[in-house]
């Protein structure tokens, strides 16, 4: 009972995939898929389970270079999820061209999220928060059960989102980390979108960004 979460290094940003499985239906989802997410669908097969949803954080070329190959993965092709606020930036196949990078983001995500939206997997049920500054659309999505949450390059362990790129905001991050992340329990589980896991507790008493 509960939820299965395993997690891929990716790409050459080392992106942190994360596949996340409800134990008692078998139903997953792919969190942030990068490149070469091709394992993540060898994973999926090998198990048995069942993808249902991609679910982005926000929408900078790094977190959605395998949406095309985890939704392709089935037919009809999966469904995906994004906050509107970085549908512009989807557009833009994710700032890619910025950094020189050959990439087209695919078509446009049919899964519009809001902050406080309920997102059902199997039996599991996770909250949508949205947390502006490292991108205008950026979420985090929390399992208060499990007491984690997804929390892409919100914030990091010992970290925090960079905001120099286009829609970042350092004083809107920082508030975001502060209402919708530090209110959590401290034993609450960090998973990110780069480096290593880490707790809500860990980060309020040493992040130097906080």
């Amino acid at each position: 009972m509960g939820i299965i979460c395993i997690q891929f290094v990716l790409g050459p940003l080392e992106n942190n995939t994360y596949l996340v499985v409800d134990s008692d239906t078998g139903e997953a989802v792919v969190i942030d898929p990068s490149f070469d997410s091709q394992v993540v669908i060898d994973e999926v097969r090998q198990q048995g389970w069942k993808l249902t949803q991609v679910w982005l954080t926000h929408a900078h070329f790094d977190h959605i270079a395998g949406v095309s190959t985890i939704t392709q993965s089935t037919q009809p092709p999966l469904p995906v999820g994004l906050h509107p606020g970085d549908l512009v930036l989807w557009k833009q196949d994710g700032s890619a061209p910025q950094f020189g990078v050959a990439f087209e983001s695919g078509p446009e995500p049919s899964i519009e999220f809001s902050h406080g939206q309920i997102l059902k997997l199997g039996k599991s049920s996770f909250e949508v928060r949205h947390t502006p500054g490292h991108t205008r659309g950026h979420v985090v999505f929390v399992s208060l059960d499990e007491g984690i949450v997804w929390c892409g390059d919100l914030i990091f362990n010992g970290s925090v989102g960079r905001t120099d790129m286009p829609g970042g905001d350092t004083a809107a991050l920082l508030h975001s980390i502060r209402t919708q992340i530090l209110t959590l329990p401290a034993s609450t589980r960090l998973l990110s979108g780069h480096g290593l896991e880490t707790t809500v507790g860990a980060e309020a008493e040493h992040n130097p960004y906080l």
